[in-house]
């Protein structure tokens, strides 16, 4: 890896800060569940909204269920649900906007026009209405955030390969006889690569705050799973009797979706080609 990379990004405190609680979320997603001595499952509906306590370190929700518990298990579910969306999403997007911005002509204009579609919805309206028509589910959420990630990356990374394509080396690839195959795979993707990083990251914000949101309103993850979004929504009843059940999961949330816009931000600053020659 490059060391002036390493240097730059090291430089961005709030960035390494926020790369720092992603790897601790993504730790407790991990090995969190198998140190945790509660079951997130279990139903006792006669220490409902009971207060934090040796037992139950952040109190129980309305079912009597250990918070603690199921805010570590709800990291698992919600990371894997936006890592999974976004990496669809990424892969989908990736390969129509170099198909897009490297062939051009009619094929350009036809996915232009579709991604054109698809950004005039807001994102969060758009995977409402996916998850709408393809039902509830673990499944469908990662469908809906996926599907909503396509045309952010496909614009992006085709303005970035018209760019490379117009470049010495890509015309000595095509002189010389190299298939667009050769081109696309060995030259244009890697060189496209740092753009879609980044954007990446950024997106893994969104997808985190997209699919609390889609469970908030009961149309992402179902209960009885452990979800952040699902946990606010169920705690929101009683949030001036038992504030807790409900700031925990909101501080979660926040944390992880400002961590990873700190992260992209320091990423697109150390990767940015202005800042390689300084």
């Amino acid at each position: 890896m490059d060391t002036k990379f390493i240097s730059r990004f090291l430089k961005r405190k709030a960035s390494v800060i926020g790369g720092i609680i992603i790897i601790i979320f993504i730790l407790v997603a991990l090995v969190g569940p198998f140190l945790c001595t509660q079951d997130p499952l279990k139903i006792d509906v006669r220490n409902k909204y009971e207060s934090p306590s040796r037992e139950h370190w952040l109190g129980t929700d309305n079912l009597g269920r250990d918070t603690f518990t199921r805010l570590v298990y709800g990291a698992r579910i919600t990371l894997m649900v936006s890592f999974t969306g976004v990496m669809l999403g990424t892969i989908v997007g990736l390969t129509l906007g170099v198909i897009s911005g490297y062939y051009g002509g009619k094929v350009d204009a036809i996915i232009m026009r579709i991604t054109d579609i698809l950004l005039a919805f807001p994102g969060l309206l758009l995977a409402i209405a996916i998850v709408a028509i393809l039902g509830n589910g673990l499944f469908n959420t990662m469908l809906a955030i996926a599907f909503y990630s396509i045309p952010y990356i496909a614009r992006i990374v085709r303005g970035t390969v018209i760019s490379i394509r117009e470049l010495e080396f890509i015309q000595a690839c095509q002189v010389i006889g190299c298939s667009d195959f050769t081109i696309i795979f060995f030259h244009i993707i890697p060189n496209s690569m740092s753009q879609v990083i980044v954007n990446t990251t950024l997106n893994l914000g969104t997808a985190i705050l997209t699919s609390a949101s889609l469970s908030f309103l009961g149309l992402g993850v179902q209960p009885p799973n452990p979800e952040w979004g699902a946990m606010l929504s169920q705690a929101r009843e009683v949030m001036r009797t038992t504030p807790i059940a409900a700031i925990t999961p909101g501080i979660a949330i926040t944390l992880a979706v400002m961590s990873f816009s700190l992260l992209g931000d320091g990423l697109r600053d150390a990767l940015d080609p202005k800042l390689k020659n300084s």
